[in-house]
C-alpha cells in the first residue's frame, strides 16, 4: 500500500495525474461578452516571467499550463473577464 501511495505522489508531482479541482469548483461565471482575449492573458503572464505552454477554456475559465517565473510547472485557472488567478495547482 505504501508503494502505491508513493507512486501516486511521484506521478502527481510530475503532473501526470489529472487534478482534483475543476473550474466549476473555483467559480468562473463571467458572461462570454465580458471575456478578454486569451492573448491578453498570455501577454500579462509572459510579462511576469511565465513561459505559457497552453491556454484552454474549461467550464467558463481560462486554464493555463505554464512554467512560472520560479521555473515550476503550474496549472492555473483565470477569470476570463478580469484575468485574475482563481487558484494555482502545481505538483505539490
Amino acid at each position: 500500500m505504501l508503494k502505491i501511495l508513493a507512486a501516486v505522489v511521484a506521478l502527481s508531482s510530475y503532473g501526470f495525474l489529472p487534478s482534483i479541482a475543476s473550474a466549476d469548483e473555483v467559480g468562473c461565471n463571467a458572461p462570454a461578452d465580458q471575456w478578454q482575449e486569451p492573448e491578453a492573458l498570455q501577454t500579462m503572464l509572459e510579462a511576469k516571467g511565465w513561459n505559457v505552454k497552453r491556454i484552454k477554456t474549461e467550464d467558463g475559465c481560462y486554464e493555463v499550463y505554464a512554467v512560472d517565473d520560479k521555473g515550476e510547472r503550474v496549472e492555473t485557472f483565470f477569470d476570463p473577464a478580469t484575468l485574475e488567478a482563481i487558484n494555482k495547482k502545481d505538483g505539490d
